[in-house]
């Protein structure tokens, strides 16, 4: 699952290749779903393994069957997760991530006090995530083999240019975005971060 946020100028849906259908998500409801650190791993586990069980999670998690069907159910209540009816046999479920979401942010503006306590609870999550893969970044980046590139730059920008390389950043995303299901033998699940932010 790729996740964008708190980003204007894209339409709700548009075209991924292949013709499927990008979908916004932005309902702070659903945000309350990916603010708790177990479901964090849930779906990282989906998008970098594939389709799992509740038990095969348990497994993989450390956690139990109870804890991790109450979770998955919230996932799912929140258009993170699906199951595979297609793999249903006996009495489990296979889940996998939902592909070409388009996660954003709601305007702060709009947001009740308890919304934003959930949002920044979840923008505190995703700092910790984003952290540590830039330590594992600096520490295998002398490596000959490492499976990892950056850039960093700097520009002058407009508002609007700076949504409209948001919107290219996105495209190019989706142009490369692939689950462990269509992925070739030797690719790796690769962590895939930009962000742009005035120096002034």
């Amino acid at each position: 699952m790729s996740e964008q946020r708190d980003e204007p100028g894209q339409p709700a849906e548009s075209a991924e290749p292949g013709g499927e259908e990008r979908r916004t998500v932005s309902d702070p409801t659903a945000l309350k779903a990916l603010a708790h650190p177990l479901r964090q791993r849930i779906l990282r586990h989906l998008g970098v393994s594939g389709p799992a069980t509740s038990t095969t999670l348990a497994a993989a998690l450390d956690e139990n069957t109870g804890t991790l069907s109450y979770h998955l159910r919230r996932l799912e209540r929140g258009g993170f997760i699906e199951d595979i009816p297609e793999r249903a046999g006996g009495r489990e479920r296979w889940w996998r991530a939902v592909r070409g979401l388009d996660v954003r942010r709601p305007a702060l503006e709009e947001l009740t006090d308890g919304e934003r306590a959930v949002v920044s609870t979840l923008d505190r999550m995703r700092m910790a995530e984003d952290l540590e893969l830039a330590r594992r970044y600096l520490a295998n980046e002398a490596e000959p083999d490492a499976f990892l590139r950056g850039s960093r730059s700097l520009s002058h920008l407009t508002r609007e240019e700076l949504d409209a390389f948001h919107d290219a950043y996105l495209e190019l995303l989706a142009r490369f975005s692939r689950g462990p299901e269509d992925a070739a033998p030797s690719a790796r699940p690769v962590a895939l971060r930009w962000f742009g932010v005035s120096v002034e």
